[in-house]
């Protein structure tokens, strides 16, 4: 199926509801309707995307256990919805949605953004590999006292870039509660394959991870507190991630889904070459 490559085609393709409807059952049905029921392939089909079963007489919408299911609101603008937070570069924030959509409560532009940023991780997604820097960042607003790993007020975050000689591969990142051997570990094993190799810092929590299958390489800094010479990859990305943070959200974060907004970005910066924009199609 035909993926819009810019904002003309999409217009073309989604010009009206049945354009969407005929999208999604093509998209859920690629060889045919398959009563979710019974398995049945015979069907009537009837207005809005609904199919009944000839067999067993399920009524079965094309929303059915989507985002979509049950929503007051047109398939049209859940499309433009997706389209304009995945062809943006930078994404779009809850208010830019509510004001390009014309939406009367910002709670539903809200709502909709976090629906969008858990689909942007694949359960199935093949882990880091080769080299790799891990490392932590703390983000959040500017707070007195305590800096470092147990800064107070701020959220840490467990970074993980692939390093591609002077390049960087793709990347994970994940918040963690503290920087201890368990939750670096943990963060490391879900995202890295085993026998690769890792360069992290000095910290004595990466200290097992040759015991656990992986290359474990220190890197110490040449110029003493010169912290982005020791990891200059995972640097770059928290910086970036900052950046992006501040641009797109103002630095505005609800740390209870701070996750997603971590799961966004993993899923732009990865995709950064790609034409493809992969939330709005199901391959």
């Amino acid at each position: 199926m035909n993926y819009p490559a810019n904002q003309m085609e999409f217009e073309e393709m989604f010009n009206t509801e049945q354009d969407c409807i005929d999208y999604l059952i093509a998209k859920r049905w690629p060889h045919g309707f398959e009563c979710p029921l019974c398995g049945s392939v015979r069907s009537w089909k009837k207005s809005k995307g609904r199919f009944e079963c000839i067999d067993c007489h399920t009524e079965t919408t094309v929303t059915t256990g989507t985002i979509f299911h049950k929503s007051t609101k047109a398939l049209l603008i859940w499309f433009r919805a997706i389209w304009w937070m995945v062809a943006q570069k930078n994404g779009v924030s809850a208010k830019g949605l509510q004001i390009i959509l014309g939406l009367g409560s910002y709670q539903t532009a809200w709502t909709w953004l976090h629906k969008f940023r858990r689909l942007m991780v694949l359960s199935g997604r093949t882990k880091l590999d080769g080299v790799v820097e891990v490392d932590e960042v703390l983000v959040g607003g500017k707070t007195s006292g305590k800096r470092g790993r147990g800064a107070e007020g701020k959220s840490l975050i467990a970074v993980a870039v692939e390093v591609k000689g002077r390049k960087t591969g793709r990347v994970r990142l994940a918040k963690i509660s503290n920087a201890s051997s368990n939750s670096l570990n943990t963060f490391i094993e879900d995202n890295i394959e085993p026998s690769s190799t890792i360069i992290t810092d000095g910290w004595p929590s990466y200290n097992e991870l040759s015991k656990k299958g992986y290359r474990h390489k220190v890197q110490k800094a040449k110029v003493k507190d010169e912290d982005e010479e020791v990891l200059p990859n995972d640097h770059r990305i928290a910086s970036l991630l900052k950046r992006w943070l501040l641009g797109t959200h103002q630095s505005y974060l609800n740390k209870n889904k701070l996750e997603y907004y971590l799961d966004e970005y993993v899923f732009r910066y990865n995709r950064r070459t790609s034409t493809s924009r992969g939330l709005f199609s199901c391959d």
